[in-house]
């Protein structure tokens, strides 16, 4: 079940001269509605602003409470996925388009049900995964849309089949120069002689919202964390993996194909930073 709405008005379809259908012309945002609490909606909002920047985007945000408002309004009390899409306004044929026109606004939102992952353990606040890492690479992307969260996620597709293929739940991903990017849909931290480091986006990747809320209560606590580039040979010294995203604090990797990695010191971290209030 889902509840749409398109700047703020419920629907039911996409128009056929929708950018976003035609051409990708546009970005998004995943987020955890819990109790009627936006989880990071300030970082999300943020994500929004500054994509739509990036693209050249008019964009009335306000149209998202508005919407979130309806719903209230008709199912009470909020818990579940809300996902918005930003797709630039709808315009004559071709890549040209009318900076002038405010983009559409899309509120979709999923009502929670029952999460189900063969290879997924659950404590209420984080998952224990085995991984590794996908043979396709990323390639370069245009610095222009280098972090942002377009709708143009057809590497994400191809990857997320490989890692189904390989009965894993999320997974390493590299790029064409040999560094790590982030995960399928996740970014991650991965800890190496001792040091926890976040791969810098280098070509290409996403910027998440949930890693950028780590990083900063990580700066918060004192507790050290590298912002740099991570090459793949470099996995030969992991020691601790984990994957967030806004839907998943922290997804612990138990084993990383054929390694036994630590998971105490991920545990401690969730911990110290209190990511299970969010």
């Amino acid at each position: 079940m889902v509840y749409a709405f398109k700047n703020a008005e419920p629907v039911q379809e996409l128009s056929i001269a929708a950018r976003g259908f035609h051409y990708g012309d546009g970005f998004f945002t995943t987020a955890r509605l819990c109790n009627n609490h936006w989880q990071l909606q300030v970082r999300h909002l943020q994500r929004l602003q500054h994509a739509a920047q990036r693209l050249f985007m008019e964009v009335d945000l306000q149209y998202i409470d508005q919407a979130i408002l309806k719903l209230k309004q008709q199912l009470g009390i909020l818990n579940g996925t809300l996902k918005i899409v930003i797709s630039r306004a709808e315009g004559q044929r071709g890549y040209a388009f009318d900076r002038a026109s405010l983009a559409d606004v899309y509120v979709l939102f999923y009502p929670q049900v029952a999460f189900q992952q063969t290879d997924v353990q659950h404590t209420p606040t984080v998952q224990f995964i085995q991984s590794g890492l996908l043979e396709q690479r990323l390639g370069l992307c245009m610095p222009q849309l280098r972090g942002l969260k377009t709708l143009n996620r057809l590497e994400q597709v191809l990857l997320r089949h490989e890692a189904d293929h390989r009965q894993w739940s999320e997974a390493l991903v590299g790029d064409l120069h040999g560094y790590i990017v982030e995960g399928v849909s996740s970014n991650c931290f991965l800890r190496i002689n001792n040091q926890w480091i976040a791969p810098e986006l280098r070509y290409n990747g996403v910027q998440g919202v949930m890693q950028d809320e780590i990083l900063a209560r990580m700066q918060q606590q004192q507790i050290a964390c590298r912002r740099e580039y991570v090459k793949i040979e470099d996995l030969q010294q992991l020691q601790s993996l984990f994957f967030c995203n806004a839907l998943s604090a922290m997804k612990i990797v138990t084993h990383f194909q054929q390694q036994t990695l630590e998971t105490a010191a991920c545990l401690q971290l969730f911990q110290d930073l209190k990511l299970d209030q969010l």
